[in-house]
Formats: structure tokens, sequence, C-alpha cells
């Protein structure tokens, strides 16, 4: 009976791996209906072989991968609307473990992790001891042959299906039953191999730079402050989700209206953000370097590369550079291949008050110290602040204060110690979203508000989103990001051309280009033309 048993169990436990969805979309109780070869073919393959040693613990140790790679694949679905890359992939899981950190603490993140470790353990043994049970068949004389034959005929439709679904062949109908995670399998190392080459290519890309020795630049700026400011995952869905349109919207409104009133010009656009859910520096990359940084190897291979960033060229052109980096907390040593004279991370920045769980201050206090935090220069200033109010967990949403009156940040101590927990706030995702709407609100008020605070000044001010929420918060898939340009009229009117938007509300249908495509555009556009051999220009 116990032998019974066992065999039981081995053939749930494959079933239950391979027919496992690495989809949230398909994580439902209809997987159950789906029958994969692959199961008759492994236990087929067990009784074939029967007790050789190394088989059990060998396939053992390959479904449990499997599922490890199924449920990364969920997990990275779920925050960035994509599969997981084994290459490329790896470094977000110590990520993912130091926002889970600050976000629902040490103790239950250490919880979390020792408990997956022991789920993932004990698969391996039950699988193990399962498929040793059918190892240990012993079939009467021929069986063992017909064994092996089923396994070469379960192969073979697992074949079939496999290319069938890859377009390496067609077959008049759909084979019976599904070999998805065969197919899952060979489509991940189809991936890796792909990666590898497309690194190959991008580095090559990467040292042809057209920008590289255009002079004069941004010299139609007039030496004017400049001020690149990205909003934490504000995208298109704060423009047609409802959830969150009507209340992003009308603050955009009031944020027009008072803009105008300052006696400042505004455009807005679409670009298309290289990322989605998360890796906000992949979106900093591409439009500072113009380069697609997709993925983390590209990212890297950018950094590697020396190319020139949109910080570089304004330094070339006079301008100091400055980062204020407040979600920065480790080590950045990236930062020096970004073209940035000062980089002020959170510890640089003279905020005194509690974290707000993993986001280290408010967006309104950083923007009201940036400028304090230089030196004295003589050089107008080029600024990128990277706000993240706005970022997950979303929980608690400071409230808009008086400027004048933040001090050194202990104002929002109080604030920082209200509001539902994250893991109370994320076991309902209607409340989730929720608190999205009013992060992006605030966000979006206290940098307009700032914006209209520096009219006096006249800096010409780029506003950028760097990638939509997660997809089970945006709504859908689609990566399109806001981006708005302010500041004196004679300076917006250098990018009419653009077919953007007049004011803060891109046109639904308006132009979307690609977030790498921005550097050069705006070159081109604050700057005077380098003459033509022959004297054109």
């Amino acid at each position: 009976m116990t032998h019974v048993v066992r065999l039981l169990v081995g053939a749930v436990l494959v079933f239950a791996v391979l027919v496992l969805p690495n989809h949230p979309v398909h994580m439902s109780p209809a997987a159950l209906l789906f029958f994969p070869w692959e199961m008759p073919a492994i236990l087929l393959l067990m009784v074939a072989l029967g007790p050789v040693r190394g088989a059990a613990t060998g396939l053992a140790l390959f479904l449990v991968l499997t599922a490890a790679l199924k449920l990364a694949d969920y997990a990275t679905f779920l925050a960035y609307d994509r599969g997981f890359d084994p290459v490329l992939d790896l470094f977000l899981i110590k990520a993912g473990l130091s926002l889970l950190r600050d976000s629902v603490g040490m103790v239950q993140t250490g919880l979390l992790v020792v408990a997956g470790l022991l789920s993932m353990t004990a698969l391996f043994m039950a699988l193990r001891l399962g498929l040793k049970a059918w190892a240990r068949l012993m079939p009467p004389p021929g069986l063992r042959s017909a064994a092996l034959a089923g396994f070469v005929a379960c192969t073979g439709v697992i074949v079939a299906d496999t290319g069938h679904h890859l377009t390496r062949w067609s077959l008049d109908t759909d084979p019976p039953g599904t070999a998805w995670t065969t197919r899952l399998t060979v489509t991940r190392a189809m991936e890796v191999r792909a990666v590898t080459a497309d690194l190959v290519r991008f580095r090559r890309q990467a040292r042809q730079d057209a920008m590289q020795d255009e002079r004069p630049l941004l010299d139609h700026l007039d030496g004017r402050d400049v001020y690149l400011i990205w909003i934490e995952s504000y995208g298109r869905a704060s423009f047609d989700n409802p959830l969150y349109a009507p209340t992003h919207l009308a603050t955009l409104a009031a944020a027009q209206d008072s803009i105008a009133e300052a006696g400042l010009a505004m455009q807005s656009g679409w670009l298309t953000s290289p990322t989605a859910g998360g890796q906000s520096w992949l979106a900093h990359g591409a439009l500072a370097s113009g380069l697609w940084t997709s993925n983390q190897g590209r990212y890297g291979a950018m950094i590697a590369s020396g190319r020139k960033w949109l910080f570089h060229f304004a330094r070339d052109a006079g301008y100091r550079t400055a980062a204020v980096m407040p979600a920065i907390t480790l080590a950045w040593p990236e930062s020096a291949a970004m073209g940035f004279d000062h980089v002020f991370e959170a510890r640089d920045i003279p905020y005194r008050g509690a974290p707000f769980n993993w986001v280290t201050m408010p967006d309104q206090f950083t923007l009201s110290v940036a400028q304090d935090l230089l030196p004295p220069d003589p050089r107008p200033d080029f600024i990128q602040i990277a706000l993240i109010s706005s970022h997950a967990p979303w929980t608690p949403v400071p409230d808009v204060l008086e400027w004048d009156g933040l001090g050194d940040g202990r104002i929002f101590d109080a604030m920082a110690a209200k509001g539902p927990s994250p893991q109370n706030l994320w076991q309902d995702r209607d409340d989730i979203r929720d608190a999205y709407r009013r992060a992006v609100e605030y966000s979006l008020r206290v940098t307009f508000d700032h914006v209209a605070r520096l009219a006096d000044k006249a800096p010409l001010v780029i506003i950028a989103g760097d990638h939509q929420a997660a997809g089970f918060v945006a709504g859908s898939d689609n990566r399109d990001v806001a981006v708005h340009m302010i500041g004196p009229p004679d300076l917006i009117e250098r990018i009419d051309g653009w077919g953007w938007t007049d004011g803060l509300v891109p046109a639904a249908d308006g132009p979307v280009r690609r977030m790498d495509m921005f550097r050069d555009q705006f070159l081109r556009a604050f700057s005077t033309p380098e003459p033509q051999p022959g004297g054109r220009s």
C-alpha cells in the first residue's frame, strides 16, 4: 500500500509541476484540465530505466528548476509585464528581497525566504521519492521494453507539439494534449541564445554615436537652468484608466492653469518606456543615452561603452550637472559614467524625518531642497531629480504642506506613521489601486506646484514618467508614459515640430516615440545646426 501511495504522489506532483502556469492570467483551476504529455514520458522513462542510479534525483531536480522558472515568470509578469530572463534578471532577486524587507520588515522577509526554500526542498524530496517508486516497479518480462516504446511515442508527440507551436513546422491539426512546459523550456533556451547575440550587436551600436562630435550644442537654451524630473510609475494609465483619469486629469488641469498664469508655456507628448512595473534606471538610461536599454544586459553594456549621456553634452556646453536621487541607498558606482558633476544620494539629502516604508522621503521635500544641495558655481544647472513618492508600496501617502514650513522633514513623521501597512494594503487589489491613484496625484501636485514656483527663474523643465505601474495596477500592458516640457514661450516654440500638444494633457492619438529618441531630438532642437561643407546648414 505504501508503494502505491508513493506511485500516486509521484504522478500527482509531476502533473502539478507540468500544468503549473507561468502567467497570472492562467493561474486558475482551468489549468488542471490540460493533459501534459511530459508526464507519461517521465513516468514511462523511469519504468524503462529501472533503478538506474541518479535518474530519479536528476529528473526531480529538473522538475524543481522548472517549477522555479515558472514561479519566477509569474512574479516577473506580475511586476514587469514580461517573462523572467535567466541571464539578465538574476539581480532582481536581490532587489526584490530588498523591497520586500523595506515593505514588510526583515523578520517576515526572512520567514518568507525560509518558507520558500523549505517548500522547494520538500518538493524535491517528494518528487525524488515518487520517481524512485516508479523506477522500482517490477513489470513482467517484455513490459520494460514496452515502457521504453511508450516513452519514445510520447516523446514524438512532445516534439511534434513543440515544433508545431513554435512554427518550426505546421501540422494539419494540433496534437492532442499539450507539451507547453517543453515549449517554455525550449523558448527560454532560444531566448538565452538571442540575448547573447543581441548584446554583441548592442555593444557595436553603443560605439556608434551620430551626436558624439556635434558642435555647438544647447546654445539656444541661452544659459537657462534645465531640470529633468522623473515621476515614478506615471504612465498612460493616468489618462485612460477610469480608476485614475478623473483624479489625475483634474490635477493636471489645475496645474496647467497655475503654470500658464506664471507666464510659462507647456507642451506634452508620449514616450514609450523600455520597462514597466519597475527598473526605472532602464528608462533613465534610454532617455539620456539615446540607446534602447530594454534589459539589464543592455544597460550594463551601455554603461561600459563610454557612451555620452545628455548630461555629458550639457557639461560640454558649459552646464553644471547633478543628480538628486532619494531612492539610492546603496553604492552607485555606475553614476560615474553618466556625466554628473555632483550626485546626491539619499544620505546626502538633509531629510531628518521618518521614511515612508521603502520611500526614503516625500517628493515635496526632495524638490524643496534640490537646488540648495549644490555648492556655489557660476555655471547654469542641468539637474536630474528622480522622485519616488509614487513608488510601490504606495502607503502611506504624504499630505501636501506649505513649502516654507518643511524644515528638516520631521514635520512628516506623523504622516509616515499613519495609514495601512504594506502587508495589510496589499491584501486587496482595489485598495492597492486606490493607494496608487492617491500617490501619483500627490507627486503630480507637488511637482507642478514646484515648477510654478520656479517661474521667476524661467528654467526649462522636462517632466517624464519613468514607466507604467505593474499590469494589474495600470490595467494594461501599454508602456507609454507622459512627458511634459515647460518653460519660457520662446524655448517651448523650438519643439513645435515634434507634434506635441499644448498644455499638460497630451492628445490620446498624438505621436509616440521611443524614449531613446529623446536625447538626439532634444540636442537638435536647442542647438544651432553645424555648418555643412559647401556653405549649407
